[in-house]
């Protein structure tokens, strides 16, 4: 059984990740080589959880509970040592992966499953320099940013891991409240990021055509097809709306949209003018500097909203026999 967990980088994912688990009552290691970096996240992770207070989704009290199960390190070795499930959040690059999974394949217990962040890396290649046995303990567990509130979870079943390992994890997952995805072929984007990046090339593109403003084409994703995706899915859409329909549609449409193999090319001129979005003050939208703050805080508190509604639907949904609650269960 799971029970003491380690994220390695205490970045925007890594903090998420680490508070997810410490949320639910788990001890967490939380590793960075940078000192500082710790201590900036574990005061985003009490921020954060004064948020779930004010929007009546915990007690106060838990959040004193969630920081103390979450211990600070920068020793990789001692972070690790004595943990049943590590996850690495480091940058996106191959070799420092590779690196870092060769020394936990040598520090963590044999027992130890150790798993990835990543959407874009290839599985086997992360995992070339560590032993056999390890291998049939490696899996890819992709979170989405919030990693505190946004429920997925995509974890990988590429056939280098046993049924039961498999479900180790899955449970584990399960006992935090996230919705897992069985990803069943080792592909770049895996499910979620590939439906996204879908959409997002469209809406692109809709913008550089200067169909409508971007607050209208913002409109019609919120009120229109993420209305419903919030509470169902593209298969259940179409066989809801008729899969002749969606046939006759998709011929009439598909030949006219956006088929680009690349980024779209506004979205490039605008990285290249240094216009990032929120980190820059200007995107597709601009942003005050002391409004920042207040936007993130208003985006976190609507995910709250929204996750206390998907569980409620989810609990209505699900055949077991459980009253639905918005608390946290008490470990």
């Amino acid at each position: 059984m799971i029970k003491k967990i380690a994220v390695l980088g205490a970045g925007t994912m890594g903090h998420g990740i680490a508070e997810a688990f410490a949320m639910y009552g788990y001890d967490v290691n939380l590793y960075d080589t940078d000192e500082n970096k710790l201590k900036v996240a574990l005061k985003e992770i009490e921020e954060e959880q004064e948020t779930l207070v004010e929007a009546n989704f915990i007690e106060s009290q838990s959040v004193g509970l969630t920081l103390k199960r979450i211990t600070l390190c920068t020793d990789l070795k001692q972070a690790v040592i004595d943990r049943d499930y590590v996850i690495e959040a480091v940058p996106e690059i191959l070799e420092l992966k590779q690196n870092l999974f060769k020394k936990l394949d040598e520090y963590c217990p044999s027992h130890t499953i150790i798993a990835s962040n990543t959407s874009s890396l290839n599985l086997t290649s992360m995992m070339e320099h560590i032993s056999d046995k390890r291998k049939e303990q490696m899996i890819v567990n992709h979170w989405y940013n919030p990693g505190h509130l946004m429920p997925l979870v995509e974890l990988s079943y590429f056939g280098n891991m046993s049924e039961h390992h498999f479900k180790e994890v899955e449970q584990l997952y399960q006992s935090i409240k996230k919705q897992t995805v069985k990803v069943l072929k080792d592909i770049p984007g895996l499910i979620a990021n590939r439906i996204q990046q879908g959409i997002a090339r469209e809406v692109f593109s809709l913008i550089e055509m200067g169909v409508a403003t971007p607050d209208d084409i913002d409109k019609a994703l919120k009120f229109g097809p993420a209305f419903r995706y919030a509470t169902t899915g593209q298969l259940e859409i179409a066989d809801l709306g008729g899969l002749d329909i969606w046939c006759t549609v998709g011929d009439n449409l598909l030949k006219v949209m956006d088929h680009s193999q690349h980024a779209n090319v506004m979205l490039k001129q605008k990285v290249a003018s240094g216009k990032l979005g929120i980190k820059s003050g200007e995107g597709f939208y601009d942003y005050k500097q002391d409004e920042i703050a207040t936007i993130k805080k208003r985006f976190a508190e609507n995910l709250i909203h929204q996750l206390k509604a998907s569980q409620f639907y989810i609990d209505r949904s699900s055949i077991k026999d459980e009253e639905p609650s918005n608390k946290l269960n008490e470990r």
